[in-house]
């Protein structure tokens, strides 16, 4: 599985907002210019983002996006799945029920099962709420 600059991106959108959203929402051109990403691109994603209703657009001179729940409150891999669409290594793993019709002697199917398991576990247990924890420690931006 490769995760696409779709979705690295939204990553880098919803950790942005959680970090800079201060009381004040935070405007794609900003973001644009802290993750030097194109407002075109930033804006096709956020798109994706409000209409799932993961951030609230907020229209005006002040306006911008802000998340619509805690950071805690959404994991890597709801944002991935939402704008990668299936994390399965294979598609015969993308429905809840396998029908593929070789499953009785592939081999490779464990494999394939315990790999989908595996990025789940991971992309499921990380909140953007860690996401930015991990960011800010990124950050040299100690100030005292």
């Amino acid at each position: 599985m490769k995760v696409s600059t779709k979705g690295r991106y939204a990553l880098r959108l919803m950790i942005d907002i959680a970090m800079n959203d201060v009381g004040e929402p935070v405007r794609i051109k900003d973001i644009s210019r802290r993750q030097e990403i194109s407002e075109k691109y930033l804006e096709q994603i956020i798109s994706v983002l409000n209409k799932a209703g993961y951030v609230r657009s907020i229209r005006g001179s002040k306006g911008g996006y802000t998340l619509t729940k805690p950071a805690k409150d959404y994991t890597a891999g709801m944002i991935l799945r939402l704008t990668e669409g299936s994390l399965a290594p294979v598609s015969c793993l993308e429905l809840e029920e396998n029908d593929c019709a070789r499953q009785g002697e592939c081999a490779t199917l464990e494999l394939w099962k315990r790999m989908d398991e595996a990025v789940r576990n991971v992309v499921d247990s990380i909140t953007l709420e860690d996401l930015v924890e991990w960011q800010k420690s990124k950050t040299n931006d100690y100030s005292i």
